[in-house]
């Protein structure tokens, strides 16, 4: 099975379209794990537009709830710290969670929409793949599907690569002529990290019609899904499309 883990971003950015806690987001957190998701992610960014620091701490206690549950922190570790956010590595050294994803975005993108340059970032990148060791969190990186990038994320040290899908959903839902050659580059690419010993994730733009064939790509151990699950929990019911996701991450998975 490909572990599921549920992004709340845009239950966050629900709620903060007014005063107070409605929605709550740890309750949302909570109900996706009792229905059996199997980890919870958040990407935290300087502007709050959505996830904010207070909310890393308390999914981070909620998670702790369910000893097979997985927590997930995204982010730029380049990003400075603004107003009461303090820094992706500090958030992450406070609540260590399993796994933090490192993503080379910024405030003024609308979301993630590209891997690291590794010829660029390495050198940047290699303290905090050290620091996240010494935590004792698990580390991914955001990446296109590009061999010779993915070779660099081995030699620094990274446990896993998280595959940029924006394109691939993007070719899927317009079933364009460039489909079948998205497609098998994420499918060399998940060979080539297992190669050299890197987990395989993948995130953005997934949902439950192109998830069937993307979940054959080979060595996928985990994918993070929020907007597309979202839109689906209001034309479904949240139950529905959580047990549809699910339903979609386990059945005829790649190996």
């Amino acid at each position: 099975m490909i572990a599921l883990s549920i992004n709340l971003n845009k239950i966050a950015l629900l709620r903060n379209s007014r005063e107070g806690n409605y929605p709550n987001v740890v309750e949302f957190g909570r109900r996706c794990l009792d229905k059996g998701a199997n980890g919870i992610t958040v990407h935290p960014r300087p502007d709050g537009r959505h996830i904010r620091p207070h909310d890393v701490y308390a999914l981070r206690e909620l998670v702790a709830e369910y000893p097979h549950a997985e927590f997930n922190i995204e982010g730029n570790p380049f990003a400075p710290a603004a107003g009461d956010y303090p820094g992706l590595l500090k958030l992450v050294a406070d609540t260590r969670p399993h796994q933090c994803t490192l993503v080379p975005d910024s405030d003024s993108q609308l979301t993630s929409d590209h891997g690291f340059d590794m010829a660029t970032s390495s050198t940047a990148l290699q303290p905090i793949i050290e620091q996240l060791k010494t935590l004792q969190v698990r580390s991914s990186l955001f990446m296109d599907p590009d061999n010779e990038q993915i070779s660099l994320c081995q030699q620094l040290g990274a446990d896993r690569i998280e595959l940029y899908t924006g394109p691939f959903a993007h070719a899927h839902q317009q079933q364009t002529d460039s489909l079948d050659a998205l497609f098998k580059a994420h499918q060399v690419a998940a060979i080539h990290a297992d190669a050299l010993g890197l987990g395989v994730n993948a995130g953005h733009d997934l949902n439950l019609h192109n998830m069937p064939l993307y979940k054959t790509i080979p060595h996928l151990k985990e994918v993070s899904i929020g907007h597309a699950f979202t839109v689906d929990a209001l034309l479904m019911g949240f139950d529905n499309a959580l047990e549809a996701y699910l339903d979609v991450c386990s059945e005829g998975a790649g190996t």
